[in-house]
């Protein structure tokens, strides 16, 4: 686990249990993401990074940019990140978040990289056997890595699955070097 994540754990379960008691998982989810995708834009990160910018002007910075993609909790929580020096923390925060969202809500998003694209066979079959390890929804994301040679890499939560050649073959390399 990286350092960032910790740190953002705190301010994502603060807004997680936030939206979860006002019933507005959706509107935060989606401030969220839009902040995380506003302060992560290259030009923003430089901008924020100006030694020279007090942490009111990077939230305010941020609250126009944002404009009413934000309500008045949303900016407040700017303002709180931007006081505290954890702008940065933006990307692990909502990812965080929308982690405890899902398993509140029941479910979990697996992501399978694979060496070749999935047909929807495939993708649902993955999606049964997870739902049936995991006690939960399962929603699957998929992507392609043509490194991997064959076979597929799932991620749930904690869970890892490796099934590809690429880690067969360096788990077997390992093996052989011991």
């Amino acid at each position: 686990m990286s350092e960032l994540t910790t740190m953002a754990r705190p301010y994502a379960r603060a807004v997680f249990e936030l939206a979860r008691d006002s019933k507005s998982l959706d509107v935060w989810s989606d401030s969220l993401q839009y902040l995380a995708a506003v302060v992560s834009d290259p030009a923003m990160t430089a901008l924020l990074d100006t030694p020279q910018l007090t942490h009111q002007q990077r939230a305010s910075t941020i609250e126009d940019i944002c404009g009413e993609q934000l309500d008045e909790s949303g900016r407040n929580f700017v303002r709180l990140i931007a006081e505290n020096g954890r702008v940065d923390l933006m990307g692990d925060i909502q990812a965080l978040f929308e982690e405890y969202r899902s398993e509140a809500q029941g479910s979990i998003e697996a992501t399978v990289i694979s060496a070749s694209a999935l047909n929807e066979e495939q993708t649902q079959k993955i999606a049964d056997a997870l739902s049936k390890r995991l006690e939960r929804q399962v929603n699957v994301v998929s992507s392609i890595d043509p490194d991997l040679i064959a076979g597929a890499i799932i991620r749930a939560g904690d869970l890892v699955i490796d099934g590809s050649l690429k880690g067969r073959l360096q788990n077997l390399t390992q093996q052989v070097s011991v």
